[in-house]
């Protein structure tokens, strides 16, 4: 099995602690070298990483001959300008959501496109419930699925939190509302027409702590979401049909390496009782990311989600914030 050679931009927390650790399980990825903007920090996290190879820059990572793919954490503001140097390099590219701070600043990439792999990491959409759930929507056990509601929050006032730093891309929208949106187009499998959005923003950080908001999938469908940086810690997804509903108990944050449940509901019972609960198995969502990643810079899958999907994202982001400007709807 010839694995891919990944190089880690940055030694951003989400990488030394999730993603870095889960790919060195997978059975097509490899990291072999690990960039910082210090020697010393990228020397730290190489040692305790079990990594080969530390570079003092990211330039010197990008012009390792070795490296076949690179996986951006950085800031968001960060992510577009050296997504493209690692594309122009000729590494294929894992970048970490949100993909950029709008989708004009994602349309350079444009210029790679074709050239190299590049996605956007919404590690939930390779998790076994996301893809039963969607097996389950196609079946139609659910009937039509008319909605998609989620609500997603944590609890961070931190003033020298980067989810708290609205030039570098903080907020809920940013941060997690990115995640309620993949999960509407991920179960709709359509793009949506228009969006609206009410935002309440940090009176000093000047983030949108919360945001509440409705996206027209047309004939009916809609998904609304609320997402806030300011509230108890909490996450759900519903998916709610003509016949029954769906129900993640656990949709964004599922417990590395921990099994999940998936409710299905006829309502035939007050307060859920009627639920049937479905078990899916353990497993670690950032393995199964590497690995498909892996798999089509080896060209054994197609790419998963390419440039396209991680534009039209940014495009939904871009009509909430415009709408939480106009109040009204917006078109995506």
């Amino acid at each position: 099995m010839n694995k891919v050679n990944w190089g880690i931009l940055s030694t951003a927390k989400i990488g030394r602690e999730k993603v870095i650790p889960a790919m060195q399980q997978g059975r097509w990825s490899h990291v072999g070298a690990i960039a910082s903007r210090s020697m010393a920090s990228a020397q730290q996290a190489a040692n305790e990483l079990g990594i080969a190879r530390a570079y003092g820059s990211y330039e010197d990572l990008l012009a390792d001959p070795e490296i076949d793919a690179i996986y951006n954490p950085l800031p968001n503001d960060q992510h577009i300008a050296w997504t493209l140097a690692a594309a122009r390099a000729g590494k294929h590219v894992l970048c970490e959501k949100p993909f950029a701070m709008n989708a004009r600043e994602a349309e350079v990439l444009r210029e790679v496109a074709g050239k190299v792999h590049i996605m956007e990491a919404f590690m939930v959409r390779f998790h076994p419930q996301w893809l039963r759930a969607r097996e389950l929507v196609r079946s139609g056990v659910l009937g039509d699925l008319r909605t998609v509601q989620v609500f997603f929050s944590y609890f961070n006032r931190q003033s020298d939190n980067i989810r708290n730093r609205p030039e570098v891309g903080g907020g809920a929208i940013y941060d997690i509302g990115c995640y309620a949106i993949v999960a509407g187009r991920f179960l709709f499998e359509s793009e949506p027409l228009r969006a609206i959005t009410l935002i309440d923003n940090d009176p000093d950080f000047k983030t949108d702590r919360t945001a509440t908001a409705i996206l027209d999938f047309g004939g009916g469908r809609r998904l609304d979401f609320t997402v806030s940086t300011q509230s108890v810690p909490y996450q759900r997804l519903q998916a709610i049909g003509t016949k029954q509903r769906l129900e993640l108990e656990i949709p964004f944050n599922a417990p590395l390496g921990g099994g999940t449940r998936i409710f299905v509901d006829d309502a035939s019972a007050p307060g859920g009782a009627s639920a049937v609960a479905e078990t899916i198995a353990a497993c670690n969502m950032y393995t199964l990311q590497g690995d498909a990643f892996s798999q089509a810079v080896r060209g054994v899958i197609p790419l998963p989600y390419g440039l396209d999907d991680a534009i039209c994202n940014m495009r939904i982001i871009d009509a909430l914030f415009r709408s939480g400007q106009s109040g009204q709807w917006e078109g995506v």
